[in-house]
């Protein structure tokens, strides 16, 4: 049945939105986050293992990297994830998630086995910022896709087990940093090398996986292609009844969009900055300050470890099973909250706790004592200025560092309780109403 009809000069009038957000949780929507989302735990193997390998990285055996170049090289990393989002956002956008989603795949797993292969500084850089392009797009065709495949009522918990999948990667990536450095297995020049090499042969199985995910219904009723939309979403709802096995209920409630080719950036940025100024703001915070201090532990730890608490190059990723666990089962148990109490008390609850603990962490190295925790602006910066502070050797630098992380994280925890919304329970188009629902000039 053909649910959107389109008048010449009123647009099109859908009710796709409402079809997604009244289905049940089925098999299909396992596939869809498996499908996607894994490129997240395949992510935080990679990533965690080029912290553990920092510091083996500086020996003469291997590529004999500063802890300034190591640093750098994290940044050229989180540099590509900013050109990458922007660049395939555009294109995801333009020609759809299900075509992006694979070339954004790809492309990072060119980064990574690349990246096995490099032969110095400059090398492992250009080929951490490939891999660092790959995924930038990646987040934005997956969040897209995911975004607009969940019904409303889990698509906050989903968002943050996806994305906290991250942590199993990394729990991962640290149990095979002990085998891949262990210099009595592998020879040093050889180990961290095949680190990388199995990361990437490990991802172009997810290629497989993803050829069972639709185009995003709403992605294509807002492009104009109504009959594919109207296909898409009827399959979609045979295979949900073909799982539950249960009758779905009335979708209720109609959008009018005004379909177009692509929306450019000038239309984007006269919304961020004129009609959803206040959560552009909030967005942009949020991101500085995760990803200072994400980017700081991540590509700092390593280093730390080794520089400042004696522990030997090869054994650096036992240490981060713990962090691991933990960054993985916070998503987990605490997931539905955010589907339940909300987004704002959540986000800037989180945000607060996490200041408090790095101020902690800043207390305990001034100390002397232990251990370290760290895209766009904060992102790109916090692995050079990391890398900076571990090379100068002292703890009270490291602690500066620290503190400046906390800093931030609680400004963040401060904007979002200032400036975030209620957006628990609610469709996509409730939240924010699409560029397409504007008539075109």
């Amino acid at each position: 049945m053909n649910s959107s009809r389109q008048s010449p000069t009123t647009g099109i009038t859908t009710d796709i939105p409402a079809r997604l957000d009244r289905l049940p949780w089925s098999r299909f929507h396992l596939l869809v986050v498996v499908a996607l989302g894994v490129t997240w735990i395949l992510d935080g193997l990679e990533v965690t293992i080029v912290g553990a390998i920092a510091p083996v990285l500086q020996s003469r055996q291997t590529l004999a990297l500063s802890a300034g170049e190591i640093g750098a090289a994290g940044s050229a990393y989180v540099i590509g994830a900013v050109i990458g989002a922007l660049v395939f956002g555009w294109l995801t956008d333009r020609f759809g998630r299900r075509l992006v989603f694979y070339v954004t795949l790809v492309v990072y797993l060119t980064g990574v086995l690349l990246t096995a292969t490099s032969w110095s500084f400059v090398a492992f850089a250009l080929f951490r910022a490939l891999t660092g392009f790959g995924i930038g797009g990646e987040y934005a065709a997956i969040n897209s896709a995911i975004d607009e495949l969940m019904p409303a009522r889990y698509r906050g918990r989903i968002d943050l087990l996806v994305n906290g999948s991250f942590w199993l990667g990394a729990a991962a990536g640290s149990g095979a940093s002990l085998l891949f450095l262990d210099p009595d297995i592998f020879p040093p020049n050889v180990g961290w090398r095949l680190a990388f090499a199995t990361g990437g042969v490990l991802g172009l199985g997810i290629l497989l996986l993803r050829r069972h995910v639709p185009e995003s219904p709403r992605w294509l009723i807002t492009h104009g292609r109504e009959r594919q939309a109207d296909g898409t979403i009827t399959e979609i709802e045979r295979r949900v009844r073909s799982d539950t096995g249960a009758e779905l209920g009335e979708a209720r409630g109609r959008l009018t969009v005004h379909p177009r080719r692509s929306f450019g950036f000038g239309l984007i940025f006269r919304a961020m900055l004129d009609k959803y100024r206040g959560r552009s703001v909030l967005a942009l915070v949020l991101m500085v300050a995760q990803a200072f201090l994400f980017n700081a532990v991540t590509f700092s730890y390593g280093l730390v470890l080794v520089r400042f608490h004696g522990v030997s190059e090869g054994a650096t990723g036992g240490y981060l099973v713990t962090l691991a666990a933990s960054n993985f089962l916070g998503p987990l148990l605490l997931g539905p909250l955010f589907d339940t109490l909300g987004r704002r008390v959540m986000i800037a609850g989180t945000y607060a706790i996490s200041g408090i603990l790095l101020i902690a962490t800043a207390i305990a190295f001034g100390l002397d004592a232990f251990y370290a925790l760290g895209t766009a602006i904060g992102g790109s910066a916090a692995p050079l200025l990391f890398g900076y502070l571990v090379g100068t050797g002292e703890a009270w630098a490291m602690a500066a560092g620290y503190v400046f992380a906390a800093v931030l994280m609680l400004i963040a925890a401060l904007a979002e309780a200032k400036l975030g919304i209620d957006a628990e329970g609610r469709s996509l188009e409730e939240i924010a109403s699409p560029l397409s629902c504007e008539p075109a000039s």
